[in-house]
């Protein structure tokens, strides 16, 4: 049974790991290289940056961020923010990512995806989802509508079917990234995830609103979720209390759900 994974996702302004409710009113937490460093020594399975601000701003990915938190994780690593063409996909994986993720660019430019797949194999492409719950409506039949740069604009596009048709074009793994639950600490959205998870055949990231590892468990439990982004419970002040990675492992390990083991005498 493959393993279910953790991922530490920062996001990321000015070289600062930041903490939003909702997608707004953004904290900075400490430098993106320092938590990275502390991150990975707590056995984080794999890392998603994102530079959020750098869509909205129309300019490129902080590159030399990049390189930082590189240099002090050894986990797969995934980038996103202001990613526009195979040119700085190649710029990213170059500065050390691993797999790139693809949001706002790949609504306006759907092409994208199939281009990145194709230069880059679809395991390195990540479709990045902003997702929103909605009035059903015969165009957005899910109950769930996508929105594009840092939940600023609205697109009218229906989340599974933007889910279902990325995996068509090439992704090889989706973000559901839920901006009523981002921040929140109060659980995933589990019916958006579940809807994403049961109508693709490629990996689904859970993410936003976790709080305790008891959430995480119930992702896992309840959809089909490959990985959830445990982010906050880590390092945000906000929460209250933060959780090791060993916690949240021991309590998945407790539920029975396969996640790779903590190792007591782990070296960095």
């Amino acid at each position: 049974m493959l393993t279910k994974r953790l991922i530490a996702c920062f996001d990321v302004k000015e070289g600062m790991v930041t903490k939003a409710h909702k997608f707004q009113n953004n904290i900075d937490i400490d430098t993106a290289e320092n938590i990275a460093r502390r991150i990975y020594r707590d056995q984080i399975d794999e890392v998603i940056f994102y530079d959020i601000t750098a869509s909205s701003e129309k300019r490129k990915i902080d590159l030399g961020t990049v390189k930082r938190v590189a240099a002090h994780v050894f986990v797969p690593f995934t980038v996103g923010g202001g990613i526009k063409n195979l040119n700085d996909m190649y710029d990213v994986l170059k500065a050390g990512a691993e797999k790139i993720s693809i949001d706002s660019m790949a609504v306006r430019n759907p092409g994208i995806i199939r281009e990145g797949a194709a230069a880059f194999g679809r395991q390195c492409i990540v479709l990045s989802m902003q997702v929103k719950r909605v009035a059903k409506t015969p165009r957005i039949p899910s109950g769930y509508e996508i929105a594009i740069d840092g939940a600023r604009v609205f697109t009218g596009m229906d989340a599974v079917e933007w889910a279902k048709r990325g995996e068509d074009l090439g992704a090889g793994e989706i973000c559901v990234n839920s901006i009523d639950r981002d921040g929140t600490h109060s659980g995933y959205d589990i019916e958006i995830t579940s809807l994403i998870s049961d109508n693709v055949n490629i990996p689904v990231i859970a993410s936003g609103g976790a709080g305790n590892p008891g959430h995480v468990a119930e992702v896992f439990l309840k959809t089909g979720a490959s990985a959830a982004i445990i982010s906050s419970m880590l390092y945000s002040p906000a929460i209250g209390r933060n959780y090791s990675v060993k916690e949240v492992k021991e309590k998945l390990m407790e539920c029975g759900i396969p996640v790779r083991p903590w190792i007591q005498d782990y070296s960095v």
